[in-house]
């Protein structure tokens, strides 16, 4: 069952098309992830679907309802720009929040998200005094402390270290397990990787890429190469059959040119240095992401 339909939406800004002609299904109780670069129409998707704005044609339904015909009830939204009011105390505003969102039990619900998120000690202080991280988990917890049936989340890995920002990919995969649907845009194409059931690209206003991880990598085949050496990149220099390098200073990941063995570059290799790792590999989702909106790319889109 489909949460979440987008049919032939269509947003435009004066003579810009935001987004141009989107078809989406978003599957109950998925993780989809939403990536493009910036401008691309990532967040203007998830405001109509918000109901932040609407779109200039198509359709879009909630739960098998349409998306203009009724209140949207049971939401939690993280906007890319965030809003606190400064002056609240962290306790006083979640408990504004979940009121807000028609919450129950929330002082049980406070306290436990604050101790989850390390913020418990922080309860009575006011948001001014948090850091921006700090400030990206509070405001967090307040977009899911009324247990909402869909989350959206607009770049949720903004701003975090890495202890706190596999933190919260554990809380969301937990949210997951419990039944919500969540949808979140990230350009940390590894934390797609790791998270997303389904991983959808949108670039210059258009849908691009959109499936599972694995469908995705099976649109470019087997064509890349990833190489540990003695010499490193060095070692790439002047051996046909390589395309692109992409330089990882301990790994390089390399694309082979149509129609070259890469058992002939591994032989080559052997020639010049010792190799410690070769591995015949599907693009990563960084990979494709780069093919797609390197702004000097040469070959056509897959999707």
């Amino acid at each position: 069952m489909n949460i979440i339909e987008l049919s032939g939406v269509t947003k435009t800004f004066g003579s810009v098309v935001a987004v141009d002609n989107l078809s989406l299904e978003v599957p109950k109780g998925s993780i989809y992830g939403f990536i493009g670069p910036n401008g691309s129409g990532k967040t203007t998707t998830i405001r109509m679907i918000m109901k932040i704005m609407y779109p200039d044609g198509g359709s879009l339904r909630i739960n098998g309802r349409e998306h203009n015909s009724h209140r949207l009830q049971n939401v939690g939204y993280l906007p890319e720009e965030r809003g606190l009011y400064k002056k609240m105390k962290i306790g006083e505003l979640l408990q504004f929040h979940g009121e807000l969102n028609n919450g129950t039990d929330l002082k049980r619900k406070i306290d436990s998200w604050l101790a989850r998120l390390d913020l418990a000690d922080y309860k009575e202080k006011k948001v001014e005094t948090l850091s921006k991280g700090m400030k990206q988990k509070l405001q967090f917890i307040a977009t899911i402390l009324h247990e909402p049936e869909i989350i959206i989340l607009d770049e949720p890995f903004s701003g975090l270290d890495p202890v706190n920002a596999e933190i919260m990919k554990d809380v969301i995969l937990d949210l997951q397990k419990k039944g919500a649907t969540i949808i979140f845009s990230t350009h940390d194409m590894s934390m797609a990787e790791k998270m997303c059931d389904y991983i959808f690209m949108i670039y210059q206003g258009k849908k691009v890429l959109d499936g599972t991880l694995s469908h995705i990598q099976d649109q470019y085949g087997s064509d890349t190469l990833r190489i540990q050496s003695d010499m490193g990149a060095g070692a790439l220099e002047g051996v046909a059959g390589i395309e692109k390098v992409n330089d990882f200073s301990k790994l390089q990941e390399v694309r082979v040119a149509s129609g070259f063995d890469p058992q002939k570059i591994l032989a080559e290799l052997l020639k010049k240095t010792r190799i410690t790792r070769f591995e015949i590999a599907k693009p990563s989702l960084n990979d494709i992401f780069i093919r797609i909106a390197s702004p000097d790319k040469k070959e056509d889109n897959h999707g």
